[in-house]
């Protein structure tokens, strides 16, 4: 496959405060990457350098086989992009932002414009004043994907949205993606959209990749087992491979990356049997590891 962006080893300091650290990452032609973690935890940053708004303080990003940075307008004409504060001028009518994007973009394709604008059901006489939180969102995906960018970088994209406009904002990159063979890059604090839409993840956690892979790979990597004892205990059971314990008494769950026989073993020399196991999502590994992290500041 075509690699279309190559982070590698980056670092980005704000004063004392540590906001990217050694990140790594590839997109490849016609993949859908999640990036998720926690407020605060590098995603947003990210982004930034991708688009050449920020110069790396330490490593390289790379779009395109350029940086961002040096080549601004060669790397950003073939993206789209959608910042989740959809920074649109209020005064602008919809119609005049459309021309004003089709300007600067040669393969603008009016006809694939009007199809998400009939889709949404937006009306491109009304300003972005008298807009929705909804129909921005809207009308900034329709900017960012109608001159059919080769990477789509979505910030949040489904943030503050109900039910429905996010479902429709998906269709379209669903339909971006598969239709055009594109690559979309988003951030996304709904795990469960990332489960479902995204063919690789990367989890960040103050500013270092704590997962990262397929996601079908990055959950067969983890499970959630049930584990039960035949006596009350009053702690947490010591069960080596576990990531998290959580439970009361007899019935513990247990999420672990350890092979599914060797924690049967391990847990059997605690006294206690595996009743029940199964493939985590991606909230439960993003919670467990949040919190061994935690404990590992805590006890530091």
């Amino acid at each position: 496959m075509t690699t279309l962006v190559e982070v590698d080893a980056l670092s980005r300091r704000y004063g004392s405060t540590i906001a990217l650290d050694n990140v790594s990452l590839k997109a490849e032609v016609g993949l859908v990457y999640g990036l998720v973690g926690a407020n605060g935890a590098g995603k947003t940053t990210l982004i930034k350098h991708l688009l050449g708004l920020l110069r790396p303080h330490q490593g390289k990003v790379r779009v395109f086989g350029l940086d961002p940075v040096r080549d601004p307008v060669a790397v950003l004409r073939r993206v789209g992009y959608l910042s989740e504060q959809r920074d649109l001028p209020e005064w602008m009518r919809l119609e005049e932002l459309l021309r004003y994007t089709r300007a600067y973009h040669p393969s603008w394709d009016q006809a694939y414009a009007d199809q998400l604008l009939e889709n949404f059901g937006l009306d491109r006489s009304k300003r972005f004043s008298d807009l929705s939180q909804g129909m921005r969102a809207q009308a900034g995906l329709v900017v960012a994907v109608a001159h059919r960018p080769d990477l789509l970088v979505l910030d949040e994209p489904s943030s503050g949205l109900d039910v429905v406009v996010r479902q429709d904002i998906l269709d379209a990159i669903v339909r971006t993606v598969v239709e055009d063979g594109r690559t979309v890059i988003f951030s996304s604090h709904l795990l469960d959209e990332v489960q479902r839409m995204c063919d690789h993840v990367t989890v960040l956690h103050e500013g270092r990749v704590a997962v990262q892979g397929p996601v079908d790979e990055v959950r067969a990597m983890h499970r959630v087992s049930q584990v039960r004892f035949p006596k009350h205990l009053d702690s947490t059971p010591a069960i080596e491979g576990a990531l998290s314990i959580a439970g009361d008494g007899r019935s513990w769950s247990v999420l672990h990356t350890a092979a599914l026989e060797s924690l049967r073993e391990a847990v059997a020399q605690s006294g206690g049997e595996i009743v029940e196991s199964r493939i985590a999502t991606l909230e439960e590994i993003l919670i467990a590891r949040l919190r061994r992290s935690n404990r590992q500041r805590q006890a530091a």
